[in-house]
């Protein structure tokens, strides 16, 4: 492999010759323009991207945030795989690169990205776990940074942003417990300040107000999103004296680990308690199988690098949807985990 200064002494003519060849300049005669082609070609020349870069005020790369910890599992192996999936996919098609950018979960979030942007490592960004009250939202704003975030906040800069339907899931999961007699439902909820927990639990609340029916504090079950925190879950349920007749869970990978701590206490989802959860490729192994909502990750991923292209000035014209704000549609995926009635 060698650069354009190698290149150039090789065909004996100037560095900007064999530049404007490259970048196929109209200045440039075609003879030589052929002769620089085969001979990069031929000699391996690989151009220098930090350069270009500097010269075009661009990177090339996207960003994608996400936080990491060894508490956080599962997660990362079905729901971001997916949707990184779908946002290359979007990407590729101008010869853009999709950079994760893993947040430990023993710093901060906010500084992490500070540094980040600092560095210009990328031309716009994707951020996830959207908080409450999220600073990296008005930061990335106020220094005009192109970004789309995966998921809601009440920190809200104008930008779009994509959000798994929380709400569908929440309300249609009460609404189908209630009607098989169900009365002591649980829910889960993310461990943190994360925005979609309030979303969920708003949603189940209103759903169980409008059957005359309260969520009882007692039956509120925090985790992390991982298999140690279903299993977290399923011992405080067996731990309870008066324990929930049906239970909703927030997340996917919270599943397993709930079966496995309920099978331990002799509890079999379906027949001894109720189970509505969130699709994925490790719970379709589960047995009895789970009743639960899916949607379409790498769809999710494709919108998600779209909204984000769409404002950006050198894309808008090729996304000219403005500024996309829009809840993710889930569907009911029927199982056996949910079949008991009472």
């Amino acid at each position: 492999m060698i650069g354009i200064k190698r290149l150039a002494q090789h065909l004996n003519v100037s560095i900007g010759t064999v530049s404007r060849a490259l970048n196929n300049r109209p200045d440039v005669n075609e003879d030589t323009r052929r002769r620089v082609l085969e001979a990069a070609a031929e000699l391996g020349y690989v151009p220098n991207q930090s350069g270009r870069s500097l010269r075009r005020g661009r990177t090339g790369v996207i960003g994608f945030m996400m936080q990491t910890g060894h508490e956080i599992t599962g997660q990362g192996d079905t729901f971001f795989m997916s949707v990184f999936d779908g946002v290359q996919t979007v990407l590729n098609r101008h010869h853009l690169d999709l950079v994760a950018l893993l947040c430990s979960s023993d710093e901060n979030a906010d500084d992490y990205l500070r540094r980040m942007v600092s560095r210009g490592l990328a031309d716009g960004l994707i951020i996830s776990s959207t908080q409450r009250v999220d600073p990296r939202i008005s930061y990335l704003a106020e220094r005009k940074v192109p970004f789309v975030t995966l998921g809601r906040s009440t920190t809200d800069a104008g930008q779009p942003w994509l959000d798994v339907d929380f709400e569908t899931i929440a309300s249609g999961s009460v609404n189908r417990l209630v009607a098989r007699g169900h009365r002591r439902i649980a829910i889960t909820l993310p461990d943190d300040d994360v925005n979609l927990g309030y979303i969920f639990r708003d949603a189940a609340e209103a759903a169980l107000r409008a059957h005359g029916l309260r969520l009882d504090p007692s039956l509120v079950f925090r985790s992390t999103p991982s298999e140690a925190g279903g299993y977290g879950i399923a011992r405080a349920i067996v731990g309870q004296k008066d324990r929930p007749t049906a239970v909703i869970l927030v997340n996917e990978p919270i599943s397993i680990g709930l079966y496995r701590g309920l099978s331990e206490a002799n509890i079999l989802p379906g027949r001894d308690i109720a189970v509505i959860g969130r699709d994925s490729p490790q719970t379709r192994f589960l047995s009895p199988a789970l009743t639960g909502y899916e949607q379409s990750l790498r769809d999710l991923g494709i919108a998600l690098g779209e909204a984000l292209l769409a404002s950006m000035p050198a894309y808008a014209e090729i996304y000219p949807t403005g500024i996309v704000r829009k809840v993710w549609p889930t569907e009911l995926v029927e199982g056996e985990s949910d079949a008991m009635r009472l």
